[in-house]
């Protein structure tokens, strides 16, 4: 399937989402959903689930302001498939030791998270959850959008941490809004894939896009 012919919403104010999707070929724009989705979030579900639910939340907040009106989804768009719009929401987080690990709130946080990770391996997971709106342009109240949601694994294994290192590396402030409190597409060296897909890593994993698009639009 061609990614020109899909009329896609990114649910997120990631750049480096935006960025992967760019790269990938897809013609996209980005509405942010508002900021208090994230704290309605159920936050004692397992790392999964839970990052499956964010996703849910992101993408929904979005689609429900598309639905109602509140965003002329039509104008976005002057090619692909005019009467459909395929939302995209996503959240990341990394899981090391039982623990999750999101974006830290500060630098002592930043060391935790790295202090935990240094020598072992652990998980970064994306929950994506995927709307597919048809006749977004009529705002039809008979229209119900469907979705489809999946969880991407990726496995890592960080090389052990000195103290001088943890120092060098928070000092760039390159922790700053990555979960996990590193960013993989910065190229750090201490930080190796052992199973699954970079760009899950990163925070969207763009190889099961199509599929999952598929997927979503073979449903009755």
């Amino acid at each position: 399937m061609n990614t020109k012919n899909v009329n896609l919403i990114l649910a997120s104010q990631s750049p480096r989402r935006a960025q992967l999707l760019s790269e990938a070929g897809f013609r996209f724009h980005i509405l942010t959903p508002d900021d208090e989705v994230e704290e309605q979030a159920e936050k004692n579900l397992p790392p999964g689930e839970l990052v499956v639910h964010l996703a849910r939340l992101k993408a929904e907040n979005v689609v429900d302001k598309i639905h109602s009106g509140q965003l002329a989804a039509n104008l976005f768009f002057d090619s692909g498939s005019p009467n459909e719009i395929i939302v995209v929401g996503a959240d990341t987080i990394a899981h090391c030791h039982g623990q999750v690990l999101g974006k830290p709130i500060d630098r002592d946080d930043a060391r935790k998270m790295l202090s935990l990770m240094s020598g072992q391996k652990h998980s970064v997971l994306t929950g994506v959850s995927i709307w597919r709106i048809v006749d977004a342009n009529q705002h039809s109240t008979q229209t119900t959008p469907r979705h489809i949601e999946h969880l991407e694994t990726t496995t890592l294994l960080m090389d052990t941490l000195s103290d001088a290192q943890l120092d060098q590396f928070l000092a760039t402030d390159g922790w700053v809004g990555k979960a996990g409190a590193f960013g993989y597409q910065d190229g750090l060296d201490w930080v190796h894939i052992t199973e699954g897909l970079a760009s899950n890593v990163v925070g969207l994993p763009v190889e099961r896009l199509m599929d999952w698009v598929s997927e979503l639009r073979s449903l009755i």
